[in-house]
């Protein structure tokens, strides 16, 4: 089939999302259509928005609209216990099962040889930086059990090996390979309240 060349070029910018195929990007772009010039308007405004104020928060780089994110602005949150994780995607997976009390430390990735990926690559740097300003801190690993989350969690292991730090990390109930984000709710709460010391 043939499409109009604006429609096909939407349909292409849908595609560019994850897990959006052929068939779902020209049903999200003729649903667009459907839409009221209003709507439409709102819509593009706000991707616009989103696109422009959302930034890394500058202490745990979780994606936040104000000059830190709300949940390290939260003092009765307990700093000392920093659960580090791979993408703040996962950030809002743990916050939906709302029982854990702690911070995070997003790494934006993990050390991955492979792909050229090192320690400078992602936030390591400013997590240790958090951690010697804190006075007996534990660090919660929730990375997924692969070979670049395997290879992160030796390192940051290494690196706090002999400073008072307690490193715990996830109990090993997760699937191997699983993404955070997609993990259940009472999953994670188990997870975490099982979670392993290491170091």
């Amino acid at each position: 089939m043939v499409y109009p060349g604006s429609l096909e070029k939407l349909i292409s910018f849908y595609k560019k999302l994850p897990t959006i195929g052929e068939k779902s990007a020209e049903r999200l772009a003729l649903a667009t259509l459907d839409l009221d010039d209003e709507e439409v308007s709102d819509f593009s405004s706000n991707l616009l928005l989103a696109k422009q104020k959302l930034h890394p928060c500058p202490v745990c780089h979780n994606l936040t609209d104000q000059e830190t994110c709300p949940i390290c602005s939260d003092n009765t949150r307990n700093h000392n216990l920093i659960c580090v994780i791979e993408d703040y995607k996962s950030v809002f997976s743990f916050e939906k099962a709302g029982n854990y009390k702690g911070v995070y430390h997003v790494l934006n990735g993990l050390i991955s040889p492979v792909n050229n990926v090192g320690p400078e690559d992602i936030t390591i740097a400013s997590l240790i930086k958090r951690v010697e300003s804190l006075d007996n801190p534990e660090l919660i690993l929730a990375l997924k059990s692969s070979i670049e989350g395997e290879t992160t969690t030796l390192y940051i292991k290494k690196i706090f090996e002999k400073k008072n730090v307690t490193i715990s990390r996830l109990s090993y109930g997760l699937p191997m390979g699983a993404e955070i984000e997609y993990l259940d709710v009472l999953t994670l709460d188990k997870a975490l309240e099982d979670r392993k010391k290491i170091a």
